[in-house]
């Protein structure tokens, strides 16, 4: 029987498939990419300038690619069925290198693609496999290539003149540009006076029919203050308003004595025509402003809708099209789908003639529909029951904004009144304007409400609703004149749903790379979101920081403009306009020469020292400006790291003027001279200039003339620190006020991630982690974020008297004093009622190593380096007679042995760790000793629920992926 294998990313699209095709396939998954540029490695051929990228698979990927060429081998087909964009194609290419290894294996590979996962879109797409589509797999390839030269020829530069740890990205670092410009803007924000003027106004003898209209215009002309410029250059202007209160008061005298008419009322009909099926970018923009969603949390349950869900007879049913386009095209006959719903359950008046058709901005960029749901007649009511809440919101989004894309136009009745006063003050004539709508046939609204548009509506039926009937009336009466002072305010900061749209509308970054893109700028933790789940980006000092740098040595390379050409080019690279190598090729020359520049010139943060007015607390000396490892801090300038100059006795009384000399060009002054008895000083005195030093010498020699004492002159030193809050972003703000965001979503499916604790410390994991298929999806905590608070533990430190606390540190939690730097009291986790058996002074404590590994050590280290990698029992030997026995813990059980006995094969059999090694018997000690005694059962082996699975390493990101 002909077996063919068929190819895809996710396992849950794997089982919607297979059970789609039927007997005779296959359907595996690849579990996202399987080949990769190397990590540590740049991996992309630049000596001839070929930008040939050295390609290898994925590491934690060897084993299913073992799998699948087995299966290739067994196969007399091979499909290949990632997702229908650049990154599915690159997954097929790497897949067809994995497994065409001959001519024969290559001839029996084919590529499908389908926009839905249905049983009719994926059988058509099998009868339609095509070869892999080079100019697909280019365009993802250079965008990887771009990507990795810019990650690792730029991000070693800001270790060495930042902090270590930095990376650069070619659109990260414009994303976030984006929004350190916008916090400069409005730290730098003049706000601008203007006043507004309503006239409360009533039909003459009809005081029961007030309403109220707006000024707008004096003698025929707007009336309107300037207002800066926009980010084109052109002047901006506030309609309707006055500039200042002497203006206001003006007015208000004349239109006091003022005659009032109504001049003109005009009555039209106005539609309001449906909005395109959701592309990618007003997905993410609408979800986020309607329903609370993060871009994260978005594509995740889109994903998860996109692959397939159980609903019930129809069993596994992808319920939307793909969701990562740019184009809003729709099918004929998803169109029709869609019309024969409107006419069956809404009625004929709300069907359009012929169907609705959309153009997106890019015409030739048409390869994806929209994103709509797969069968117009599966409504969110008739599915809810097999959905979670947050797939039933989206899902409900998408069916509404689809269904009503195909419906008729909403038509408003709009009323304009014109209202006149002419002035006996100043012979001037005042214009007033009060306009209403009332909603005369809902059209496209019955479906799908546009928020925007629904505030506004509210507002004018409000005023449409107290507009009397004005037929016949002529003269009005004023009831009172309503001025109101307002201050224009800054724009607002970017949050996720602003952020996407600005990029979208710059042309930076792709559909498939809005999420990575704001994923990668808070990881790197180049900006931080406060205010919820609608929350704002403020840049973090670090972020502001990096971007000044990045962009004052690489202005073309990290130029908005720029980027979003190279986008347009990798467009054309796909539909097979450019050549890629033509593309790096003269991207590299900028890149090349920028890189060469920045090298020599790129400021060092690191090592700055910058003066300021301050003055130091402790000493009055002034403070300078510094960059440590959590940013900038104001340091003492009195502060240093030299080390002391040892005076010597015969040198001294040698030739003093030399030791002098060698002192004063080691060290500058203020210094002191000491003489110490071991660690106790007998003799101290500062010295301001070189007379001073000489008599101070000459006394602390005087005083040393005892056998064992020193003398030597150190630098005067102040250690006083304190923050520099001014470059922080500014908490203050009432968006930043509101409650965060306290829950994270899985990018792949949707669901609330769970903390987890694995080998290498807490990190977020979806709950799906071990689920068949699973979800795979990590992230990892920074330092910052896995470190806890101090805790108390009700204990006084032993030292000083003060609390002690749980600490989180680099190797584990510890308890020390809270009196940290002053008191540096360790608590340490000792066996009781046991001294070291090497040196018998110091105590056992328990240690933990740099690998994890726990192990026991001697508190009289350096001096005694007793250590042993089982727990120490303070229990002589019934056989040998050593002062102690060890407990292990074997597959077997938990031993009690003594340190002298051979090991057994099963520790044999165990692989070496590099822990640290035991220590060795004392001579004359016997080193073979069979004592062993079982004292309890082995616990049960660690599972992913108690200890968390093994962080895999997520998948290359999509811009950039630096070692």
């Amino acid at each position: 029987m002909t077996k063919s294998l068929v190819i895809v990313e996710s396992p849950a699209k794997a089982k919607t498939i297979e059970k789609y095709l039927g007997k005779g396939f296959e359907v595996r998954a690849s579990i996202g990419h399987i080949m990769d540029l190397p990590k540590n490695d740049i991996g992309v051929e630049l000596k001839n300038r070929t930008f040939i990228p050295e390609l290898v698979v994925s590491p934690g990927k060897e084993k299913i690619v073992d799998q699948l060429k087995k299966a290739g081998l067994k196969a007399d087909e091979i499909f290949l069925a990632p997702d229908p964009d650049r990154e599915g194609e690159a997954i097929a290419a790497h897949l067809a290198i994995q497994l065409g290894t001959s001519a024969k294996e290559r001839k029996k590979i084919r590529r499908v693609t389908f926009n839905e996962i249905t049983k009719k879109a994926v059988q058509e797409a099998f009868k339609h496999a095509r070869d892999i589509d080079e100019n697909l797999v280019d365009a993802q390839q250079t965008r990887r290539v771009l990507d990795r030269l810019v990650g690792y020829q730029i991000s070693p530069l800001l270790w060495d003149k930042v902090r270590r740890g930095l990376s650069a990205g070619r659109v990260q670092t414009v994303a976030v540009r984006l929004i350190v410009e916008r916090e400069r803007e409005i730290a730098g924000f003049n706000p601008v006076e203007y006043w507004t003027l309503e006239a409360q106004l009533h039909p003459e003898r009809q005081s029961d029919k007030s309403f109220k209209a707006k000024f707008v215009g004096i003698d025929g002309e707007s009336v309107r203050v300037a207002n800066g410029q926009d980010k084109d250059g052109k002047d901006q202007f506030i309609a309707g308003a006055l500039p200042d209160k002497r203006s206001m008061d003006a007015a208000l005298v004349a239109l006091e004595k003022a005659t009032w008419t109504l001049a003109s009322v005009q009555y039209r009909e106005q539609q309001r025509r449906p909005l395109a099926p959701f592309i990618t970018s007003q997905l993410q923009r609408d979800a986020a402003s309607k329903l609370g969603f993060n871009v994260r949390r978005t594509m995740g349950v889109a994903q998860r809708l996109y692959e397939g869900m159980d609903i019930g007879d129809e069993g596994t049913t992808g319920l939307i099209t793909y969701m990562r386009t740019d184009s809003p095209r729709v099918s004929p006959d998803a169109k029709e789908s869609a019309r024969a719903w409107i006419a069956k359950e809404l009625g004929k008046q709300y069907l359009p003639e012929s169907p609705n058709v959309y153009k997106g901005k890019k015409d030739a960029q048409d390869a994806h529909e929209a994103i709509r749901p797969t069968d117009a007649s599966r409504t969110p009511e008739s599915i809810a029951r097999y959905l979670s809440d947050e797939q039933l919101k989206l899902y409900t989004l998408i069916w509404k904004r689809f269904i009503a894309s195909q419906m008729v136009p909403a038509v408003y009745d709009i009323t304009t009144t014109k209202i006149e006063a002419r002035s006996s003050v100043d012979r001037k004539t005042y214009e007033f304007r009060l306009s209403g709508s009332v909603l005369r046939f809902d059209g496209f609204l019955k479906v799908y409400e546009v928020s925007e548009e629904k505030r506004a509506d509210d507002e004018e039926n409000s005023l449409a609703n107290k507009l009397p009937n004005l037929d016949g009336v002529k003269n009005l009466e004023l009831e009172q004149l309503l001025p109101e002072e307002h201050f224009t305010e800054p724009p607002p900061r970017y949050n996720e749903a602003s952020l996407v749209k600005e990029l979208e509308e710059r042309g930076i970054g792709r559909p498939s790379t809005y999420a990575s893109i704001i994923n990668t700028i808070q990881d790197r933790e180049y900006v931080v979101k406060h205010g919820g789940s609608r929350g704002r980006f403020y840049p973090t000092e670090i972020g502001v920081v990096v971007c000044d740098l990045l962009v004052e040595s690489f202005p073309y390379i990290f130029d908005t403009k720029y980027t979003a050409k190279l986008e347009e080019e990798l467009d054309d690279i796909e539909e097979g306009k450019e050549k890629w190598i033509d593309l790096l090729n003269g991207f590299y020359d900028h890149f090349e020469d920028e890189l060469k520049d920045a090298d020599k010139t790129m400021r060092n943060i690191k090592r700055m020292e910058k003066p300021t007015n301050e003055t130091c607390e402790k000493c009055g000396s002034p403070l300078v400006l510094k960059w440590g490892k959590f940013g900038s801090f104001y340091a003492c300038s009195n502060f240093t790291r030299k080390k002391p100059v040892t005076v010597a006795m015969g040198p001294w009384k040698k030739d003093s003027k030399a030791v002098v000399q060698k002192i004063t060009k080691a060290l500058h002054f203020p210094m002191t001279v000491q003489a110490k008895v071991e660690d106790a000083s007998v003799y101290s005195k500062g010295v301001a200039n070189a007379k001073e030093l000489v008599a101070a010498i000459e006394g602390a020699v005087d005083e040393s003339a005892a056998k064992g004492k020193k003398v030597f002159v150190e630098q005067v030193s102040c250690d006083f620190t304190k923050e520099n809050t001014a470059d922080k972003p500014d908490m203050n703000t009432p968006e930043a006020q509101e409650a965060g965001d306290t829950e994270e979503y899985c990018e792949n499916c949707g669901r609330v991630m769970v903390l987890r604790r694995g080998p290498f410390g807490p990190f977020m994991s979806c709950p799906g982690y071990n689920e068949d298929p699973p979800c795979k999806t990590i992230r990892k905590l920074s330092q910052k974020q896995q470190q806890k608070p101090p805790e108390p533990t009700g204990e006084a430190c032993p030292l000083c008297g003060k609390p002690l606390v749980l600490r989180q540190g680099a190797y584990g939690e510890f308890v020390s004093c809270s009196g940290y730097p002053q008191c540096k009291y360790v608590k340490q986790n000792l066996i009781e009622g046991m001294k070291c058996p090497q040196c018998g002074v110091g105590d056992i404590a328990e240690r933990k190593a740099r690998r994890g590994n726990i192990f026991w050590g001697c508190t009289n280290y350096p001096k005694c380096k007793f250590t042993s990698n089982y727990k120490p029992v303070p229990q002589k030997c019934p056989e040998c007679g050593s002062p102690y026995l060890v407990e292990k813990t074997l597959k077997s059980g938990i031993f009690l042995e003594c340190p002298n006995r051979k090991k057994s094969p099963e520790e044999e059999a165990r692989p070496k760790k590099g822990a640290k090694k035991a220590a060795e018997p004392e001579p004359g000690v016997a080193v073979v000793c069979h004592y062993s005694k079982r004292i309890g059962d082995a616990p049960p082996a660690p599972t992913a629920e108690t200890h968390g699975p093994v962080p895999e390493k997520p998948e290359a990101n999509k811009e950039l992926q630096p070692a």
